[in-house]
């Protein structure tokens, strides 16, 4: 069995948002299931992975995003990462002033454009004190930092969060879940490891997540099959690894659920 490995949020006070410099750029590498553990800070941060696949827990909701999915997470947010496999995951950290509203106060995932990857890419990941710049050094700097507010605010947003309850009993069968979404299809297995009643369960999705069971599993289910995808599975490979009988019984499932076949979905998200 793969050990999970825990670390510190990476200093991110050497990377705080300063009127000088009120977007930073910070990256690391993460080996599989590796654990950022949760953290708040008074800035709001871009995270996202060039690649391998990542978890971004908060309070309320997961993300499950491959490359090119970013999710935003507004000040003051408690956030954890994991890695679901090696990731380069790169961060970006903001002003709470840079981008405001009521779009920006919630968490959610945005399309990484391939101006915005590079962009990215391209602005410097050091901590304080920056590296001496000639006027042209800064002046590209700030173009670039001024290109990315552009860039994420026209990024499409994509509903691949999943809420979580507050519930212990229901939140540790939902993190039961998501560490193997494939292990069991329906209530009543989960429940048996829950301790708890079918019925009891799911009166507290409805109550909690304001979601039938099925519905909630099925929203799971595609956050999955997207970082699947992107690795480019075959269609039988990933019904497989979700606990589907065959890709037919898979390819239902997805066309009930966002109403295209998953080849349309998969490209269009």
């Amino acid at each position: 069995m793969t050990s999970r490995r825990s670390f510190p949020a990476f200093s991110p006070e050497l990377f705080a948002p300063t009127a000088g410099r009120p977007l930073r750029a910070k990256s690391r590498l993460l080996e599989h299931l590796a654990d950022i553990q949760p953290h708040r800070h008074d800035w709001a941060q871009l995270v996202f992975s060039m690649t391998g696949a990542v978890r971004v827990n908060t309070e309320a909701s997961t993300y499950i995003v491959p490359p090119s999915r970013a999710v935003w997470i507004p000040p003051g947010i408690v956030h954890a990462v994991t890695a679901i496999e090696q990731a380069e995951l790169h961060t970006l950290y903001l002003g709470p002033e840079l981008l405001t509203g009521e779009a920006w106060s919630v968490g959610r995932v945005l399309e990484v454009s391939p101006l915005l990857r590079e962009l990215v890419l391209a602005l410097p990941a050091v901590p304080d004190p920056l590296p001496p710049e000639s006027p042209q050094d800064t002046e590209r700097r700030r173009g670039m930092e001024q290109l990315v507010l552009i860039e994420l605010q026209r990024a499409r947003p994509l509903a691949l969060g999943v809420a979580l309850p507050q519930d212990v009993r229901l939140r540790r069968l939902c993190e039961a879940m998501l560490r193997e979404p494939g292990r069991h299809a329906g209530l009543e297995e989960w429940a048996v490891e829950a301790g708890a009643s079918p019925r009891t369960l799911s009166r507290l999705f409805r109550e909690q997540l304001g979601t039938s069971f099925a519905q909630w599993r099925s929203q799971l289910l595609l956050a999955h099959a997207l970082t699947l995808a992107a690795r480019g599975r075959p269609m039988s490979h990933i019904a497989a690894e979700l606990g589907y009988a065959s890709a037919s019984a898979f390819t239902a499932m997805v066309t009930r659920t966002v109403g295209m076949p998953p080849s349309r979905f998969f490209a269009a998200a």
